[in-house]
C-alpha cells in the first residue's frame, strides 16, 4: 500500500503512492516470493502486499494457492511503537491500487452483507499480532490514510497492545472482545482484541462496522474501502501464514 498499518501504539506514518491514479492491480497468479518494500502480487481475486512500511530489515512473503507465508522477517522495532509492516491480503483499494474485480469502495448502507473468513497459521518465533483490518471513509476514497480503521486482533504474541486506551468489552460475532479506542490523530482506530488466540475467523464485516458506529466511530453513510487480513510483526515473524482468505460484498 505504500503503507497502511499502524496500529501499534503510536500513530500511522503515511507513505505516498507512486501511482499516477487509481488502478486495479493485477499480477501473475502463480506462486511468487516478493521481497520489495511495497511489492504486490495476486492470489485469485485478492491483492497480496508485502507492505514493509516501517522496516527494520528485509521481509519476504511467498504466495500460496489460497494465501501467503512470511518467509523472511529480519529486525525488531520498539514494542511500544508501530510495527515493522503489515503483510496482508486485500479486497478493495489501497493507496490507489485495487484488487481485481473488487466491489469496493461501497457505501455501508448499500451493503446487505459482507461475509468474510480467514485462517491463520502461527509461529512461536517473534512478537506480532494477527489482525484483520476494516477501512472506512466519508468519501469513496482510494488513496492515502482513511478516516476510520477497525482492527480485529485474532492473536497477539509478546508485550504489544493496540493504539489508544482500553474501553471495555463488546460481544460481536459470538466472541467477547476487549475494545481499545483511539479518537485522536490522523485517523480514528477501534480495535477488538480476542481473549485468546483464534486461528480461524468467520463473520460479517457489517457486524463490526455497526459496533463501531454505535460507539461513535463513523456512520452507515460512510464507505467501506477495503478489508485486509494479515500480520503486524514487531520482531521476527518468519513462518506466519494466512492459509486462506475470503471476502464478499453483497
Amino acid at each position: 500500500m505504500k503503507l497502511s498499518k499502524r496500529t501499534a501504539a503510536l500513530i500511522l506514518l503515511p507513505v505516498l503512492s507512486a501511482s499516477a491514479g487509481m488502478m486495479a492491480f493485477s499480477a501473475p497468479a502463480q506462486a511468487a516470493e516478493i521481497c520489495g518494500q511495497y511489492d504486490k502480487s495476486t492470489v485469485g481475486t485478492y491483492m497480496v502486499q508485502n507492505n514493509l512500511w516501517n522496516p527494520a530489515g528485509e521481509q519476504c512473503i511467498n504466495t500460496t494457492a489460497a494465501g501467503f507465508e512470511v518467509t523472511k522477517a529480519d529486525g525488531q522495532v520498539a514494542f511500544n511503537g508501530p510495527p515493522k509492516g503489515y503483510p496482508s491480503m486485500v479486497n478493495g483499494c489501497h493507496y490507489k491500487e485495487c484488487s481485481p474485480g473488487t466491489k469496493l469502495p461501497a457505501r455501508v448502507s448499500s451493503i446487505n452483507s459482507a461475509p468474510t473468513s480467514v485462517s491463520y497459521g502461527y509461529t512461536a518465533d517473534g512478537v506480532y499480532n494477527a489482525s484483520y483490518d476494516i477501512w472506512l471513509d466519508p468519501t469513496p476514497k482510494t488513496d492515502g490514510v482513511h478516516a476510520l480503521e477497525i482492527m480485529i486482533w485474532a492473536n497477539k504474541v509478546g508485550p504489544i497492545n493496540p493504539i489508544g486506551s482500553p474501553s471495555g468489552t463488546a460481544t460481536v460475532a459470538g466472541t467477547t472482545w476487549d475494545v481499545w479506542e483511539q479518537r485522536d490523530g490522523g485517523h480514528k482506530v477501534i480495535s477488538f482484541v480476542a481473549p485468546s488466540a483464534m486461528s480461524n475467523l468467520s463473520f460479517d464485516v457489517k457486524d463490526f462496522v455497526k459496533q463501531a458506529n454505535d460507539r461513535g466511530f463513523g456512520d452507515p453513510s460512510w464507505y467501506l474501502t477495503s478489508v485486509q487480513a494479515g500480520f503486524e510483526p514487531w520482531q521476527g515473524g518468519a513462518g506466519l501464514k494466512v492459509n486462506s482468505f475470503t471476502s464478499e460484498v453483497n
